[in-house]
């Protein structure tokens, strides 16, 4: 799928967004690798050139046109970094240039030199950068560096400028580059598949997930709004000749409504829960953002204290400091002692601010730490006023 077609969809989301910024670096490390063997070598044959012709302009010629065709050979790097968004194959119009350049560098460079070896190198690299379809790069690169050798060993017999002894390994480098530049942009075809792979993973646990949940929501109002619908008609029915018990059915078919609607609370509950860890964090920067100094006391394997419990706590008590407190700073703390969870949040007190004025907040939380069998303790002092709420282990152990 090309990112045309992508482009006409929806948008995509933050998670493809970043998986595609995380593999960028790699690309630059990529392409980066492979200029670093081009511009080398051209240095290196420069070097031979000046050793063997002291003082001509050959070497010259070779090392700036050598560099010009290192810069020609971006745009070939730089449009199979865009394959990614299309089908493999090669455009030619677009790489007419680049091939020119490559075309005339071996030439000429091959000619001044008196060197097989050095006019093929340049077309040979501009071929394995080309984005081949699947099968022919491995053919093509055994095929460049049959070449190649064959191009050196026309050079040793005739007794080119590339043959003394300490030009040995530079001529091995040079017969060594399609295979080093394929094995660079291998590793970027590999490292693609796997981002491909791990975005398609994340949008299939995504579908999962709805999935799931619109099941959840069908069974739970499915059930009820069939219960609620037995009742009502049948009350329907007993009210003209029972009509006490056909109330009776109305007062149990409002009690399903009741219970139909917890039940979607508690669901929607369930799927927005975060763990306590980012819950803490948002808490901290709400606070701060309030222009509260802040202290933080976390535990580090606060992500198992039960969230169901806990997670609404923390956001009443949060906004209850910034509502109610009108001090400077605060403290979250949240730590483990023996079975139990443990979670403390003061903050100081502004003098003439009399008790009672936190709001019912804490009334709420009350009855929620006590359906978790946990403890609440209010304590307020003449600086500080403190909030700390204890939950058995067991429960975020279980969830």
């Amino acid at each position: 799928m090309s990112t045309k077609s992508l482009a006409a969809g929806a948008e995509p989301g933050p998670g493809a967004q970043q998986l595609a910024r995380g593999i960028t670096a790699t690309w630059w490390y990529t392409a980066s690798a492979v200029m670093f063997f081009e511009v080398f070598l051209v240095l290196v044959w420069t070097a031979i050139a000046f050793a063997v012709t002291p003082g001509s302009a050959i070497a010259l010629i070779v090392g700036i046109g050598g560099l010009l065709w290192c810069a020609s050979t971006v745009p070939v790097i730089a449009a199979y970094r865009h394959r990614i968004d299309a089908e493999p194959g090669v455009r030619w119009v677009p790489l007419a240039v680049p091939a020119g350049v490559s075309l005339a560098f071996g030439i000429t460079a091959g000619t001044i030199t008196d060197s097989w070896l050095l006019g093929i190198m340049p077309v040979a690299q501009f071929l394995v950068l080309l984005n081949w379809p699947r099968g022919v790069r491995l053919r093509l690169v055994i095929a460049v560096t049959l070449v190649l050798v064959g191009a050196a060993f026309v050079d040793a017999s005739s007794g080119g400028p590339a043959y003394d002894a300490a030009w040995t390994l530079p001529v091995v480098y040079t017969l060594i580059l399609p295979a080093m530049t394929v094995s660079s942009l291998w590793w970027w075809d590999v490292l693609i598949t796997l981002d491909r792979a791990r975005a398609s993973e994340a949008r299939l646990a995504a579908t999962q997930e709805r999935l799931r949940v619109a099941t959840d929501v069908h069974d739970l109002q499915g059930h009820h709004l069939q219960v609620i619908a037995l009742q009502l008609e049948l009350a329907e029915r007993l009210m003209p000749r029972d009509p006490e018990t056909g109330m009776e059915q109305l007062r149990a078919a409002r009690a399903s409504v009741d219970e139909a609607r917890q039940g979607t609370r508690d669901l929607a509950m369930r799927f927005r829960s975060v763990p306590l860890s980012d819950e803490l964090a948002n808490a901290r920067d709400l606070l701060r953002a309030a222009g509260l100094d802040v202290e933080t006391a976390i535990a580090a394997d606060a992500d198992q204290a039960p969230a169901s419990d806990l997670g609404p706590v923390i956001r009443e008590t949060t906004t209850n400091v910034i509502r109610h407190g009108g001090g400077k700073r605060a403290r979250l703390v949240l730590a483990r002692e023996a079975d139990a969870w443990r979670y403390e949040i003061s903050n100081d007190v502004v003098p003439g601010i009399e008790p009672g004025r936190e709001g019912s907040g804490l009334e709420g939380v009350g009855r929620r730490i006590a359906e978790a069998e946990g403890t609440l303790e209010v304590h307020r002092g003449e600086d500080e006023f403190t909030v700390v709420v204890t939950v058995p282990a067991r429960q975020g152990e279980a969830r």
